[in-house]
């Protein structure tokens, strides 16, 4: 009898070794750490970075309380944006003859409480038009994250990405109802799709934008966030098979251009 359970145990384990085994190339993994933005507000970096608000945002006065214009004479409205010389020093320590560290900062005002809103989204560094220009996301990413000076303030952050369908997916990147700086980092969720059945199988996503949303339990006469070094966690890996390169849309591009 002990035998026979024996047996059993055995060939039990044998099948389990030869199912995983079948999907293993589904499980292999290869993650890698990428910056997609510094915020260091470098001459050479590929982005600019330009913000639109919600419709109650407050204009902009001098110190005589006049109304202050734009380059095309229009009112100016919060938020003002400016890169500043500070950053967290739990990344980045005294940073002491180092390169110069920068982050980007907005400072914000709005006429009344509510679910105000702050978008800050990318344009081309060389985009004279400044049309809003997405990030492409390397790999099939797991997580995004962070740096974010906040206030104390009720106040949360949502990230954009699209999907190679074209639909926009928001994610609550987290609460900035903290003081100081604090490294804020959310699992991108895995209903949102980035591969297909058919090949090519990659299907990467593209970062849109992150909010800045308000509560109308906060006040919203004066604030000040800043925000440094998105990055992400992603899985670089591709399995290869027999003919895998004409499952590159550039090269089948290049075969059938003659």
């Amino acid at each position: 009898m002990k035998q026979f359970s024996f047996k059993i145990i055995c060939l039990i384990i044998w099948a389990c070794i030869t199912v995983f085994s079948g999907f293993a190339d589904e499980r292999t993994v290869s993650y890698e750490t990428r910056i997609l933005e510094t915020f260091n507000g470098d001459d050479d970096s590929p982005y600019r970075w330009l913000t639109q608000a919600s419709r109650f945002a407050s204009s902009v006065r001098n110190a005589n309380g006049e109304a202050v214009q734009d380059s095309n004479g229009n009112p100016q409205r919060y938020p003002l944006t400016t890169y500043v010389d500070a950053w967290p020093m739990a990344a980045f320590g005294n940073n002491r003859g180092g390169d110069p560290l920068r982050s980007f900062g907005i400072r914000g005002q709005f006429d009344r409480r509510g679910y105000n809103w702050i978008d800050i989204y990318p344009v081309l560094a060389n985009d004279s038009e400044n049309k809003p220009f997405e990030i492409p996301i390397p790999g099939r990413v797991v997580n995004m994250d962070m740096w974010v000076w906040g206030a104390n303030l009720r106040y949360y952050i949502e990230i954009y990405v699209r999907d190679y369908r074209g639909v926009v997916h928001s994610v609550r990147l987290g609460d900035i109802s903290y003081p100081g700086w604090r490294n804020l980092r959310v699992n991108i969720p895995t209903n949102i799709v980035q591969s297909r059945r058919t090949l090519p199988a990659y299907a990467g996503l593209t970062f849109v934008k992150f909010r800045v949303w308000t509560q109308p339990v906060e006040r919203v006469d004066n604030f000040y966030i800043y925000f440094k070094q998105l990055k992400i966690l992603t899985d670089m890996f591709e399995s290869l098979f027999d003919g895998n390169d004409l499952a590159d849309p550039d090269y089948v591009d290049s075969l059938w251009s003659n």
